[in-house]
């Protein structure tokens, strides 16, 4: 292989990372970037030059108490290819073609079919999990493993924060709010009825995650 191609791989990786990591942190400047991939600023700064002539970073200026403003590095909706879609255009499609054939309230019944389904295949992986952490643990695996990319935080207050930073199901959310409303459900099923679950931030609101507070009711 020649060297040529050995530098233009390592270059793709390394943006792709770089993607995936802003995917995670969100807004991250140049200093933290380099740390987290042990690269030189300058090196960092032609990566992120690179992604943003193709679309997919855009930066916005954070004023700092001394010095210069920083640029904070974020991903554009551009970078969503690169995450898991859910097949969105097919979903989206059969969406409006069963409202079309069944109306609201038909659809409305085909959605709590498919929430049955999933509480039954998310009780059957938390298992015998107890303790809000332990079942918010098992959730993040299985939610992560369908493409929410999603994270547990413990808040030190006896409640804990349960992440999704991305959603695979967006598109189709868009097209039918439903489908967000029977997640909320679905959530305080499987954590039971003891405990709370309260929506703090939403992707399709504008919010850069899905996140959710959760704690035990002690009323």
């Amino acid at each position: 292989m020649s060297p040529n191609r050995t530098n233009k791989d390592a270059s793709t990786s390394t943006r792709r990372a770089i993607i995936d990591l802003l995917k995670q942190q969100g807004g991250m400047d140049v200093v933290a970037l380099s740390s987290n991939f042990s690269l030189s600023g300058m090196a960092i700064r032609q990566h992120l030059n690179a992604l943003k002539e193709e679309g997919f970073v855009t930066y916005e200026e954070e004023a700092r108490p001394m010095g210069r403003p920083t640029k904070l590095w974020r991903l554009t909706q551009e970078a969503d290819r690169f995450f898991p879609s859910g097949y969105s255009e097919l979903s989206v499609s059969l969406i409006y073609s069963m409202k079309e054939a069944f109306g609201n309230e038909g659809l409305d019944k085909l959605l709590a079919v498919r929430n049955k389904k999933l509480q039954e295949q998310y009780l059957q992986y938390i298992g015998g999990a107890s303790g809000v952490r332990e079942k918010l643990d098992k959730l993040a695996e299985i939610r992560t493993r369908e493409g929410y990319m999603a994270e547990v935080k413990d808040q030190g207050d006896g409640s804990f924060l349960f992440i999704e930073k991305h959603c695979p199901i967006c598109e189709a959310a868009v097209a039918c709010t439903g489908l967000c409303k029977n997640e909320l459900h679905l959530f305080h099923t499987i954590l039971g009825k003891h405990v709370l679950v309260e929506r703090l931030e939403y992707i399709l609101a504008g919010g850069r995650n899905c996140v959710y507070r959760v704690r035990e009711n002690n009323l």
